[in-house]
């Protein structure tokens, strides 16, 4: 197994309990108390921090401008083959489901590509996903620190057969989603179904 697969394995396996919490299969478990100062939850502190990136509009915007919504934060590329048409679509139908709520969220799609995905190219992706997914780029040194903020893994893979020049990005599938103060909430692993997405987002925003 190569160390992409295992680190995947791993944060899937990760993703798949934390969505579990979220949703709250253990119905048995006593109610949750507020943690206190002396037991933060780690967690929050591990995905998620600032970030300084281009929209699809090519306005200059950070996380600071999604403040009043909670952030629901998937990195992709618009040549992506595998994860990326597999989650979006996921994203997009749990917004449909959500009816009214989805008014809370705001959908982020961060471009781990600043070679390709310029600004027109993301509006013409997200496009064919939803019409309020919002495709985030920028410079190396943007998507870098964005990336590193959410612990998410890219790496390029040259593709030689394909000719000179060609290439394809390996990178993390998490939707991560973050509170309307920027704080970490939950993630939902790769293949997440639509039906568990809208419920875990539900908890949340209702």
């Amino acid at each position: 197994m190569s160390a992409s697969v295992a680190r995947r394995s791993v944060l899937a396996g990760l993703g798949m309990m934390l969505a579990t919490r979220a949703f709250g299969h253990d119905h048995k478990a006593a109610p949750a108390s507020p943690a206190s100062p002396s037991a933060p939850d780690l967690l929050a502190t591990q995905f998620g921090g600032p970030f300084a990136l281009t929209d699809h509009t090519g306005k200059r915007v950070t996380d600071a401008d999604f403040r009043s919504r909670f952030m629901l934060v998937y990195f992709g590329f618009t040549t992506c083959t595998d994860t990326c048409p597999v989650d979006l679509p996921v994203i997009a139908q749990a917004l449909d489901a959500l009816g009214p709520l989805a008014a809370k969220v705001a959908p982020l799609f961060i471009s781990v590509d600043p070679v390709n995905d310029t600004p027109a190219l993301m509006a013409a992706y997200v496009a064919n996903f939803h019409p309020r997914l919002i495709g985030l780029s920028g410079s190396e040194t943007d998507i870098a620190a964005a990336a590193k903020a959410y612990r998410v893994h890219r790496r390029k893979l040259t593709q030689a057969h394909h000719g000179e020049g060609q290439y394809t990005i390996d990178h993390g599938s998490l939707t991560y989603l973050m509170g309307p103060d920027g704080r970490f909430l939950t993630l939902l692993p790769h293949r997440t179904s639509p039906e568990r997405m809208t419920a875990v987002l539900r908890k949340y925003l209702s």
